[in-house]
């Protein structure tokens, strides 16, 4: 029994004298920490004291001179409030004395004024006086011009009585002597601007064309679209015809020309205004000549061949025509017109030719005074272009060609070059020039161009006409084949000065009135003859 209680005391005292210790050791601890923190309490009492008693010895030195920059600061606003009255005062004294000037000025100023009224008055009455006197004067000079005029008209009427002339009529001698005296001077400037001019632009010319043709080398020989085809025997004529006229009327029918079938032996005239269906009819009627099968459905079918072969061979004979002139980069429609004009005359002469040419002469005489070649060729392949329609649209082949460039988007140089060819519009540049020279040296040269006898021999009597209308012409002769009208003046009636207007009015007369290929030289010459008989 004891020694279980020893064993439960020995025990319980193995359990709480570690509690105990524990326990001790806490209270000791937190004995020990409060005295630590009373320590450090205690040190930092004594530095809160410290720092506070710096801040307050800081804070009444800051004071001290804080109140010293006061009495400062006062100081100065003191002294500058006294800168300021000092510095308001001297500037009211100056604006003060300023505005007694000012016064005294406009006191001055008003003593003048005074005085100049005073004499503007008097002015004013010396120049009503005056006013007065001129008036006088100006009623005495009147009185004095009209006694003048009187004598002035009275002297008038003496000298027309002496010079028996009125005013009128001396006023027209006067204008007549003044006309006379300026035209005089005028021809005689225009003689010498004339002869200079051409003494240099010939020489010149004459070197640029005889070269330029020189270059060209081209067919003489004029084509001209045929018209007749020759049959093998009369009875042809027959087969032609057909039972009724069935076959004359179909082939006229298809082709849209007429077949004229008279007395002429062996031989059929085709007539009609477009060379194209001209020229498919004059094939289809070979054609079926050759074959002897002649009916209307033959004629058809043959018409349609024919149509087709000849639109392939105008398509090439345009491609051929642009790549012979070295011009490309036309269109097409334009390309095929100027294949029509291969089947085009003009006065006997080929137009798909003669543009060629033009467009060859036009390239070598820009090449020699240094122009545009391109635009040369160009233009002086296009300038007839018109010509391959002309029979179907109305207007001259002039306007048609330009509206056809127009239409095709050629440059707006080849289009006035093709509307100058012929002066209808004043030429504005080198290249229209050149196509137009280029087009009448084209139709001027010889073997060129055809025309009948009676539309040659109508020119020439309309020549000689224009000639002979003016007055002071005595004779008028139209020599070089129409290329020269000669005219012979009364030489009492026109003078030297008139022979030059009238030489320049004949020729615009000729330019108005006719139609013609190339140029007319107007010749007029006046001379004086002395005769005497030795007896």
């Amino acid at each position: 029994m004891l020694q279980n209680l020893l064993c439960a005391v020995s025990t319980a005292l193995a359990v709480v004298l570690p509690i105990v210790a524990l326990i001790a050791g806490i209270v000791l601890g937190a004995v020990i920490y409060m005295l630590l923190q009373k320590k450090k309490l205690g040190d930092a009492n004594k530095s809160a004291n410290k720092i506070t008693e710096e801040a307050y010895a800081e804070a009444k030195e800051i004071r001290a001179q804080a109140k010293n920059a006061q009495k400062e600061a006062v100081l100065e606003a003191k002294e500058e409030i006294q800168k300021l009255r000092a510095e308001n005062d001297q500037e009211l004294k100056e604006r003060r004395n300023e505005v007694q000037r000012s016064e005294q000025r406009l006191s001055q100023r008003e003593d003048a004024i005074d005085k100049k009224e005073e004499a503007l008055d008097k002015k004013t009455e010396a120049v009503e006086k005056l006013k007065l006197q001129i008036q006088e004067k100006e009623n005495q000079l009147a009185a004095k011009k009209a006694d003048i005029d009187s004598a002035h008209e009275r002297m008038i009427s003496e000298l027309e009585k002496i010079a028996q002339f009125t005013r009128d009529e001396a006023k027209a001698q006067l204008i007549v002597e003044i006309e006379e005296s300026a035209k005089h001077d005028a021809a005689k400037l225009v003689r010498e601007i004339e002869a200079n001019a051409k003494e240099e632009a010939e020489k010149k010319s004459r070197s640029i064309i005889a070269t330029a043709v020189q270059r060209c080398a081209v067919d003489h020989s004029a084509e001209i679209t045929v018209s007749v085809v020759n049959l093998p025997n009369d009875e042809m004529k027959g087969r032609i015809i057909g039972r009724e006229g069935r076959n004359i009327r179909a082939l006229e029918n298809a082709t849209g020309v007429d077949l004229i079938i008279d007395d002429t032996p062996e031989a059929v005239v085709l007539s009609g205004f477009d060379p194209v269906r001209r020229e498919v009819a004059r094939i289809t009627l070979e054609k079926l000549i050759a074959d002897g099968r002649i009916h209307p459905a033959r004629i058809e079918e043959i018409v349609e061949k024919t149509r087709k072969e000849l639109d392939n061979q105008i398509k090439e004979a345009g491609e051929n025509a642009t790549f012979e002139a070295n011009v490309f980069g036309l269109h097409p429609d334009l390309v095929r017109l100027l294949g029509r004009l291969k089947y085009r005359t003009s006065y006997g002469q080929n137009v798909l030719k003669h543009s060629l040419e033009v467009s060859y002469l036009a390239g070598l005489m820009a090449a020699e005074i240094g122009a545009d070649v391109k635009l040369a060729k160009r233009a002086g392949l296009l300038h007839d272009i018109g010509k391959a329609v002309d029979h179907e649209v109305e207007g001259t082949h002039i306007t048609i060609g330009a509206d056809l460039a127009k239409k095709y988007k050629e440059s707006k140089e080849v289009i006035h070059c093709i509307a100058a060819h012929h002066n209808d519009i004043e030429p504005q540049s080198i290249e229209a020039i050149l196509v137009q020279c280029a087009d009448a040296i084209s139709g001027a040269r010889p073997g060129a161009r055809r025309e009948s006898l009676d539309n040659y021999v109508k020119r020439l009597e309309k020549l000689e006409e224009i000639a002979n209308g003016f007055n002071g012409v005595d004779k008028s002769f139209a020599i070089q084949a129409g290329r020269e009208v000669r005219i012979i003046v009364k030489p009492e009636v026109v003078n030297d000065n008139a022979m030059v207007f009238m030489a320049k009015d004949i020729a615009k007369k000729i330019e108005s009135e006719m139609e013609y290929p190339g140029q007319i030289k107007v010749n007029v010459i006046r001379e004086m003859r002395s005769i005497e008989y030795a007896k």
